[in-house]
């Protein structure tokens, strides 16, 4: 897909930390598949950093001091910007450790975690929309492959 085409979806992805090996390549991946999913064009920025700038954002714009996960913002929509997600790795790190994931598979939740935010999805508001779609878009792009003669 060229950039500026009329199908197209980007990822601008920043790597903004350097304490955990991350795969770039596989978080583009997990997005392309939830744009596909959805049928959205555009452009969304993600953002790999730690704790400290995470917190810093989530105290100014929603008023908590303190590191979480993942931070959504919506942007213009379309080419444009559909908007940014900033991912704590850090945080992302503990969390994989506590469910007992991956970073790997934590930060792809994360990351289709925050793009539905992205496209103006809110778990906190809604009637369980945001939940189930999520659910689904798990199951498409994030559950393990089936090995050879497996059961469904």
């Amino acid at each position: 897909m060229a950039r500026g085409s009329p199908d197209a979806f980007a990822v601008v992805l920043l790597n903004r930390q350097r304490r955990r090996r991350v795969s770039t390549a596989r978080l583009r991946r997990v997005l392309h598949g939830a744009a596909r999913a959805l049928g959205v064009k555009g452009e969304v920025a993600l953002v790999l950093t730690g704790d400290a700038p995470v917190r810093r954002l989530n105290a100014r714009y929603r008023g908590k001091d303190k590191p979480t996960d993942v931070l959504s913002f919506p942007g213009p929509g379309g080419e444009p910007g559909l908007g940014d997600i900033v991912i704590s790795v850090d945080t992302a790190a503990r969390n994989a450790e506590y469910f007992g994931r991956t970073l790997a598979q934590e930060l792809d939740l994360l990351a289709v975690h925050g793009f539905l935010h992205v496209l103006g999805h809110d778990h906190e508001t809604d009637d369980g929309t945001m939940d189930r779609l999520e659910a689904r878009l798990r199951r498409r792009l994030l559950s393990p492959p089936r090995r050879a003669g497996a059961r469904p």
